[in-house]
């Protein structure tokens, strides 16, 4: 992030991190954003492996939206781990729809422009279809609640394949958006290690530039709202989420700047989630900044 005094010149694709923000939304999560030079910044506001549902901190809330509008700097928000409107138990269910709402609302507080949140899985042997008309059931009218101006979108992040996964191949993205009715809040986060270890092979020539255009045929254009860029610990096809430093994996460095020149992402922000502490994630923005100046 650049200072309050210099906004920044908005690029084509802002790059920036997941930043922590244990301490205080604005005094550590900004702090961290602007060590790493990012241009863009994503967040949790609850613990991302329970339930819990806490406030905010109107200050820090305060001084949060403030220094992301004031310089320029889109941010998301992504919701907890555990969320998964296909599961077979009630209790999950009801709890997700309690924690989706909850990050959505905060959203709205910190001015985020959008709220990632995993696609799910059909648990307990259901079919496919009976998950899905679950998550018509359940997700559908949290999305209708979306009736402020500044509410931001909801974003759906696919999986690495695992297990009764929902939605984790480009065009899984299709029944999905049918069962919300395509609904106007509602885009896509892609995360490029996931849809890589499901099995689009970004690495090989006009790899990048055919998973994107199957995604746009698949949900349309203006549905990607936000990159996950993360490189891949383990080979296409691997159902392995395992998350390396851009350039250093099975993907490599390439893709990124391929994705960077594809029309379906013009000014969508590249957020990375990355190893290496704070050291890596800010080799990892200016490996992909530069790679953009390319």
């Amino acid at each position: 992030m650049s200072s309050k005094n210099s906004p920044s010149v908005p690029s084509r694709n802002p790059v920036g991190g997941h930043v922590p923000v244990a301490g205080g939304l604005a005094s550590v999560g900004l702090s961290y954003a602007r060590d790493l030079g990012a241009e863009a910044v994503q967040v949790f506001v609850a613990n991302p492996r329970g339930w819990a549902t806490p406030p905010g901190n109107p200050k820090q809330d305060e001084q949060f939206r403030a220094a992301c509008a004031a310089e320029r700097i889109p941010a998301y928000v992504h919701a907890p781990y555990l969320i998964n409107f296909g599961s077979h138990t009630e209790a999950t269910v009801e709890k997700s729809v309690e924690s989706l709402r909850h990050s959505l609302r905060r959203g709205r507080e910190i001015g985020a422009l959008g709220v990632v949140v995993h696609t799910g899985s059909a648990t307990g042997g259901r079919d496919r279809a009976v998950a899905l008309r679950q998550v018509r059931e359940r997700m559908l009218p949290l999305l209708d609640e979306l009736t402020h101006d500044d509410d931001p979108f909801l974003l759906l992040e696919s999986t690495a394949g695992q297990g009764f996964s929902l939605c984790s191949r480009t065009w899984d993205f299709g029944p999905y958006f049918e069962a919300l009715d395509a609904h106007p809040k509602l885009g896509i986060c892609l995360d490029t290690c996931h849809i890589f270890a499901a099995g689009h092979d970004l690495a090989e020539t006009g790899g990048m530039k055919q998973t994107l255009d199957l995604l746009v045929d698949t949900v349309g254009e203006g549905r990607l709202k936000l990159v996950h860029a993360n490189d891949s610990k383990d080979v296409v096809g691997a159902h392995k989420d395992r998350h390396e430093n851009i350039g250093t994996g099975h993907i490599g460095e390439e893709p990124f700047r391929e994705l960077m020149s594809h029309p379906a992402t013009e000014n969508v922000p590249l957020v990375i989630e990355t190893p290496g502490g704070k050291e890596g994630h800010a080799a990892d923005v200016a490996r992909l900044k530069a790679l953009r100046s390319r």
